[in-house]
């Protein structure tokens, strides 16, 4: 099922079981998902998986920001409605690579791109997210191949 529809269906789902947090967070991302289209100058229509992905990714993301913001202000109830809303969103997101997996990834792209420098860092996470998107942070990805570039 595509990911646009088992949104919307989940969507349903909570406003039957008047869950009202996945509910709020299920409507943001609907929002969000129809702001896209009309970006794309689609109204109406439907977004593939991989643009729905890049929804939920951006979506997410804010939350992580907030967050972080929240705890660093000590607003501890604040970032734990976030961090409820972040744990519904990552329910939309691919399973996370393992750190063996995202070693073996650095490993083969560098090799694939020819990297011998830290120069090269942006190639080889632009070939690297393009491929697994949703699938890696872009913090530990970033930190895993400066290290292995450096070293």
């Amino acid at each position: 099922m595509p990911l646009f529809e088992q949104i919307d269906q989940d969507y349903i789902r909570a406003y039957k079981a008047k869950d009202s947090v996945r509910l709020n967070v299920l409507r943001l991302l609907k929002t969000a998902a129809k702001n896209r289209l009309v970006e794309l100058k689609r109204p109406g229509g439907v977004l593939t998986d991989a643009e729905m992905l890049q929804v939920v990714i951006k979506e997410g993301k804010q939350r992580q920001d907030s967050i972080e913001q929240y705890t660093n202000a000590r607003r501890p109830d604040l970032a734990e409605k976030e961090a409820a809303e972040w744990a519904i969103l990552k329910e939309y997101l691919p399973q996370p690579l393992s750190d063996a997996e995202l070693h073996a990834m650095v490993e083969a792209t560098i090799a694939k791109v020819g990297a011998a420098s830290p120069r090269d860092m942006g190639r080889v996470m632009t070939a690297i997210m393009a491929e697994y998107a949703g699938r890696v942070d872009g913090k530990i990805l970033s930190a895993a191949v400066r290290q292995r570039l450096q070293g």
